[in-house]
């Protein structure tokens, strides 16, 4: 089974299998308005059991994705048609005269679970969606509890060709990423070649600012005598 952070990354991915709303009812029981086919952001929040503004806040960073997954605002006179037929027979309280209204189809929700990390609710969501896509994938029922059963050859094939399909989308999306991280790697190189090369600048002007130091101190070093020969001097007598 891919990993569950496969869907968290790959939009490819989520695309792939935004079909199995069912699995939303498998997890826990959703509750939607009388016309059974919206939610609103409380409700949303109260099944994953999140705050209601980390479903604002998901919602405005993915809102292109959200939208051609369901995602919908009202305002004006669709937004008090939609109170009057459906909010005014629901049990959820909702304030009198506000600006719009966003819902929320199980298609929008199955993608917000797919996109949200700090829920168990959504994890288990997203493993369950994992679980039961491969299954379909293979083709295969469940192992049984008894004990695990070997896969026909060309079942087990045919989940390898299904899972190398799967890898260019999520490498498409996972490009751009990993470009990212290159350049940043590339400009720390280049920050730690320049400080490499200011640390031996500095290292050569300690070095003379010590030399400089210990003339002043002790006063400049003797220039070294000229060497001769031991017989020099005997022949300059001679010569003498």
């Amino acid at each position: 089974m891919p990993p569950e952070a496969v869907l968290l990354e790959s939009r490819a991915m989520r695309d792939s299998v935004m079909g199995r709303t069912e699995v939303l009812d498998k997890v826990k029981a959703l509750v939607l308005l009388p016309d059974g086919v919206h939610a609103t952001t409380e409700g949303v929040a109260d099944y994953f059991v999140v705050h209601n503004e980390a479903i604002k806040k998901l919602t405005q960073r993915h809102r292109t994705e959200l939208v051609c997954n369901g995602l919908q605002v009202l305002r004006g006179s669709d937004l008090r048609l939609f109170e009057r037929d459906n909010l005014s027979l629901s049990k959820q309280s909702y304030p009198q005269g506000r600006a719009h209204l966003t819902l929320y189809t199980r298609r929008t929700i199955l993608n917000i679970a797919m996109l949200l990390r700090d829920s168990e609710v959504a994890r288990a969501v997203r493993t369950y969606l994992l679980d039961v896509e491969e299954r379909g994938r293979v083709g295969v029922p469940r192992q049984a509890e008894s004990g695990p059963t070997l896969e026909p050859l060309d079942h087990r094939l045919t989940h390898v060709e299904s899972s190398l399909a799967d890898i260019g989308p999520v490498l498409r999306d996972l490009a751009p990423v990993i470009g990212r991280i290159s350049v940043r790697l590339d400009r720390l190189d280049r920050r730690v070649d320049a400080t490499n090369r200011v640390v031996c600048a500095m290292s050569l002007r300690l070095s003379d600012l010590a030399e400089d130091v210990r003339e002043l101190r002790y006063g400049p070093r003797p220039l070294p005598r000229p060497h001769r020969h031991p017989g020099s001097r005997a022949r300059r007598r001679d010569q003498g």
